[in-house]
């Protein structure tokens, strides 16, 4: 299972590092375009609309074709795509390409889950945090990078072509090792719909993904403006939010699945909206790049082990394929992020992006409400 652990994270990091890539440099796309804020706002959603729309049938596609040859191929399209979305005509066909992107990307993240699922039960303990440790260290790293190419001023284009090349490389040399459950898949999906919603047991944790990706998605669309628009800063420190953010997501998940063991899923999850709520305070309440970098690392620490919980338990629900449990979780769950870009848009032009937030905030409240509720008598 060694190799099969190696290959599935390679996805993941993948996945976050060209993320990381395309959140640092959204001030630069917002530029390219010439937008405003709620334009620009527009454009985020389409991706989160195009993921949205792809995860109900991925469990359909998957129980066809087999998650291992969704997430290669979904894998490989990301990293075809991205280069071209910052060469388009006009701002209407960028959307239509950033919608394609999103629907890639939404696809790949059901897949590569499942996939995760697989080796998962193959260790036979809980490893699914880890998982998405691999990706936040890829979208730290990827941010990281992002924010090296705009202190260079090199064109988008080619920015995006570098790392896209360099990805494809990894998703190429990992698709020997992912794990070909085809015929679990198939026999699982035999009675399932090909469009599904999310039953009773998984839409209470589908909720708690919304509010936290409404928060992940804050971090990732809008930090780097909050550090130029709001705290005055460069775009390359602005940059410097996103990584702040996704190393604290990386250190969270890399110990998440130990206490989430030594606390129960409940309590977890509560501690977690806590340290999520108090960060987010930090960075709306004193102006100071510091201050805000030490308020994105707290936010990232607490949101770091919601998915992973949410991954987890919905892709071992009995009676339904990893897969097809995950692709009901995010349905819901990404929903925060078709929800909250453009949200945040109208709201930061007509009461600026400080104000704006309070949106998040009040997310994230909610959020901490549902896991209490749901700990009630449970560990």
């Amino acid at each position: 299972m060694k190799n099969n652990r190696i290959a599935v994270c390679a996805y993941f990091l993948v996945n976050g590092f060209l993320m990381g890539n395309w959140t640092a440099r959204i001030p630069a796309v917002k530029a390219y375009f010439e937008v405003d804020n709620s334009t620009l706002g527009l454009l985020l959603f389409c991706f989160a609309a195009g993921a949205m729309t792809a995860m109900p049938f991925t469990g359909s596609v998957i129980s066809r074709f087999g998650s291992h040859r969704v997430t290669v191929f979904t894998g490989g399209l990301m990293c075809l795509v991205l280069p071209f979305l910052v060469v388009m005509p006009n701002v209407y066909v960028a959307a239509i390409a950033i919608f394609g992107y999103g629907f890639a990307g939404g696809s790949m993240d059901v897949a590569m889950n499942g996939q995760a699922v697989y080796v998962e039960r193959g260790y036979g303990r809980s490893i699914m945090s880890s998982f998405h440790a691999v990706f936040s260290a890829g979208m730290a790293s990827g941010a990281a990078v992002g924010g090296l190419f705009a202190k260079t001023d090199w064109p988008l284009f080619f920015h995006f072509l570098t790392v896209a090349l360099l990805s494809f490389i990894i998703v190429w040399m990992a698709s020997y090792y992912v794990i070909d459950a085809l015929e679990e898949e198939r026999k699982a999906g035999e009675d399932q719909p090909n469009f599904i919603f999310p039953n009773k047991l998984i839409l209470p944790l589908g909720l708690i993904a919304f509010c936290s990706m409404v928060g992940e998605g804050t971090m990732a669309d809008w930090s780097a403006l909050y550090m130029e628009n709001v705290i005055g800063e460069s775009e390359s420190l602005g940059a410097m939010t996103i990584v702040s953010f996704g190393m604290a997501m990386f250190i969270g998940r890399s110990f998440g699945d130990h206490f989430t063991n030594r606390w129960g899923r409940y309590k977890m999850l509560q501690n977690s909206s806590l340290m999520a709520i108090f960060g987010l305070g930090l960075m709306l309440a004193v102006l100071n790049w510091w201050v805000v970098l030490l308020g994105s690392f707290l936010l990232g620490l607490g949101l770091a082990s919601i998915a992973p919980i949410v991954y987890s338990a919905s892709g071992n629900t009995p009676g339904v394929a990893p897969s097809v449990g995950i692709a009901m979780a995010t349905t819901v769950g990404y929903a925060g992020f078709f929800v909250g870009p453009p949200t945040l848009g109208f709201l930061a032009d007509a009461i600026g992006l400080r104000m704006a937030l309070l949106f998040t905030m009040g997310l994230l409240i909610l959020m901490l409400g549902l896991a209490v509720r749901m700990g009630r008598g449970k560990n």
